[in-house]
């Protein structure tokens, strides 16, 4: 059983959640850009210029060097498209609570990092990245809501589907997932409104991510030279995005 009426759109939407989580997960497990002096640097290690070379070269390299937290970040973003994924087809929904817990955890973590002092470096620093933190925090805050919301709108369907009662669904449909549902119903009483809400916000974030990306793009044409990973990133979050909201359009009805 899938969200969407058209089997088409989710496997497409699948596609890209499951594109996107591997994208991450090879960021996670990219290996550190440790590098080696180059000729020049080992030529001239005793003069100050080569001093000054070095020292370059090296802070160059720790740039590249993705630090622990960035890991961490990469990582909940591949778990993240993963339970989307499976909430597409209403998979593992024993483990809903579990789910949702760790997508609470994970909005913690990034609004950590965007409420963090300037001198913690490893966090998230500047504007830009505290803008970056803040949004991926509300993302994986959505993404718990979608994934509460979800159960809540699939009990209720299923119960008007079948004219059976809470305690008659309870034994028809999955137990676990109607027992969040029942829970999370009285949390959830404008569920329509709260997803058309959501829908409005991740169709804007998209939008946004698109503008970006095509900015760069032109960028790029003119002057040769911008980082590959910037309009990958932007590119996958206007996927991600577009995906939350058609994902939250299923529940404005």
């Amino acid at each position: 059983m899938s969200v969407f009426a058209i089997p088409a759109m989710t496997w497409a939407l699948t596609v890209v959640l499951l594109a996107s989580g591997t994208w991450h997960t090879i960021q996670t497990l990219r290996p550190a850009h440790t590098g080696h002096p180059g000729r020049a640097g080992r030529a001239g290690q005793g003069t100050q210029l080569g001093r000054i070379s070095a020292r370059f070269q090296h802070s160059k390299r720790a740039q590249l060097r993705p630090s622990w937290a960035d890991r961490t970040n990469q990582g909940l973003h591949a778990l993240m498209h993963l339970l989307m994924a499976a909430m597409l087809w209403n998979a593992a929904p024993a483990t809903t609570l579990v789910q949702i817990l760790i997508l609470a955890a994970a909005a913690l973590w990034f609004t950590i990092q965007a409420v963090a002092r300037p001198h913690y470096r490893t966090f998230c620093s500047g504007t830009t990245g505290r803008l970056k933190c803040t949004y991926h925090a509300a993302t994986m805050a959505a993404a718990a809501i979608m994934i509460a919301m979800m159960t809540n709108h699939t009990t209720t369907n299923t119960q008007a589907t079948t004219g059976s009662t809470p305690a008659t669904a309870a034994h028809t449909h999955h137990a676990t997932t109607t027992g969040t549902g029942t829970g999370t119903a009285s949390v959830f009483q404008n569920t329509p409104a709260l997803a058309t809400l959501l829908t409005i916000a991740f169709a804007a974030a998209a939008t946004t991510f698109l503008i970006l990306l095509l900015r760069h793009r032109t960028q790029t044409t003119h002057t040769h030279h911008h980082p590959t990973n910037t309009r990958t990133e932007h590119g996958l979050e206007a996927a991600g995005a577009t995906t939350m909201a058609l994902m939250f359009a299923t529940m404005t009805a």
